[in-house]
């Protein structure tokens, strides 16, 4: 999508937060702040929650409200740790060479909760995806909560309360956001494409709700998706454009699978779609392309090229269809 994405220009205000009891918890943070701890599955809103909760507390959220996905940080090099633009300021070349990626990130948490609010009496840090923090971070964290309670409070986000250690679970007031009925995915939708002008009907609005089976974010990109695609959101025009995009995913799964050596789920993938789905070779032949056009470049991208042209002479001649777009995954493994 090149537009804005709705999930960020329709980013609810922590009165619009739909779920009652979510709502009241994090307003009680607002009038006495304390460590919290928010917790539901994937898509329920839990980042659109603390993003509102830390726009009603601050005065400047820009500078005081400091955001870092664990997931993300965790998976950085050391290099990139030390580069990044939100770390970069309080790293110095002898800590970036002398100190383990480990240390860095230590480091990282303990500057991020040192430094005084720029307005009010306290900053705030989230935390999210914390299920990925290995324990060893998860005591580094405990202690920094322990030094620094007056100026920082955390909001530690996670699908799993259960990963995080005792010592921080005891620390957080806890804020479950559960999953939105389908009813309330749907009144989210509905206020949103009214707010953008997009023709709709109610088929639509339910059809993307039901795809999205419980998971807002997906349900406002759906439809957002299904508006650029066909400019309304009906029935025939959700069902059309929700069917490519859950191909193409199926097909970059494949991908991935073909890429790390688990050739087996790679054929499941494909039989699934050649067989349950009803695509044509050349129709997955064009998706993968497409995906291989995002993951690759230069040689690696040509030799795929390659590939993809022999499998296609080899599908006009009438070929097996698995056999020769299974060859094709298998050169796609790991080198």
């Amino acid at each position: 999508m090149d537009a804005p994405l709705w999930t960020e220009t329709h980013a609810p205000e922590l009165s619009e937060i739909r779920q009652p009891k979510a709502r009241e918890h994090l307003e009680g943070a607002v009038q006495e702040p304390m460590n919290l701890l928010v917790h539901g599955p994937k898509g329920a809103g839990k980042t659109a929650a603390v993003r509102a909760f830390a726009r009603e507390v601050h005065a400047n959220p820009d500078a005081d409200f400091t955001e870092l996905n664990v997931a993300d940080v965790f998976d950085m090099t050391k290099k990139e740790v030390s580069n990044d633009p939100r770390f970069s300021s309080f790293i110095d070349s002898k800590r970036r060479r002398e100190s383990s990626k480990a240390d860095l990130i230590n480091h990282v948490l303990k500057e991020s909760a040192s430094y005084a609010p720029m307005s009010g009496s306290y900053k705030t840090i989230l935390l999210d995806n914390a299920e990925g923090m290995r324990e060893d971070f998860q005591q580094a964290l405990r202690r920094v909560m322990e030094q620094y309670y007056e100026a920082t409070q955390f909001v530690i986000a996670t699908r799993q309360p259960s990963a995080l250690i005792p010592p921080i679970r005891s620390r957080c007031f806890p804020v479950v956001v559960r999953a939105p009925t389908h009813e309330e995915t749907v009144s989210v939708l509905r206020d949103i494409v009214a707010a953008e002008g997009v023709d709709h009907d109610d088929d639509g609005l339910e059809y993307v709700a039901g795809y999205a089976e419980g998971d807002l974010r997906t349900a406002v990109l759906a439809a957002q998706t299904t508006a650029e695609e066909e400019g309304e959101i009906t029935m025939d025009a959700a069902f059309e454009t929700l069917n490519a995009v859950e191909a193409d995913d199926q097909v970059e799964q494949m991908v991935e699978a073909a890429e790390e050596g688990r050739f087996t789920d790679a054929r499941s993938t494909l039989d699934d779609l050649l067989v349950d789905e009803g695509y044509g070779a050349s129709d997955v032949l064009d998706d993968l392309l497409a995906v291989a056009r995002s993951r690759y470049s230069g040689d690696r991208l040509a030799e795929v090229h390659r590939l993809a042209g022999e499998t296609d002479m080899a599908l006009v001649d009438a070929a097996n269809e698995r056999i020769h777009l299974s060859h094709l995954l298998a050169q796609l493994g790991p080198r």
